[in-house]
């Protein structure tokens, strides 16, 4: 697998406590943009949000802006992964609203491996490093 090197200013979401292979485009996108513990601050530095599986990048998607996690339109429902989606999980909690990267992009980005970015034993899903190397 090509390890891929982001020059771009990015945020890395792993999604792997709720990926599935049969989600569809929408609820990919809902999973990989909200209600995410980070900081709001370091966060809108990033122009890419990217969605991660098990290290390997499913999808990109560009940021508009960053808001409260559940105030926002989403396809989650309250009883899809209740630890993840009940009022009291979403305090402190962020989500951001997007749309996807362009096909040229996405082509450098979609199925390349990015597992050197996250530490071994590191269990959060975010990473941002790459939005404060690059200002």
């Amino acid at each position: 697998m090509q390890l891929l090197e982001i020059k771009e200013k990015a945020i890395l979401i792993r999604i792997n406590k709720t990926y599935q292979s049969s989600i569809n485009k929408e609820v990919l996108y809902d999973y990989t943009r909200g209600r995410c513990k980070l900081n709001p601050e370091r966060a809108k530095n990033a122009r890419y949000a990217i969605a991660i599986y098990k290290g390997i990048i499913l999808e990109l998607y560009e940021i508009n802006d960053w808001h409260k996690a559940g105030t926002t339109e989403s396809s989650r429902k309250p009883n899809d992964k209740p630890e993840l989606n009940s009022t009291k999980s979403l305090i402190g909690r962020f989500e951001f609203k997007g749309k996807l990267a362009s096909e040229e992009i996405k082509n450098k980005f979609v199925n390349k491996s990015v597992r050197h970015y996250f530490v071994k034993g590191n269990s959060n899903p975010i990473n941002y490093e790459i939005c404060r190397k690059r200002n």
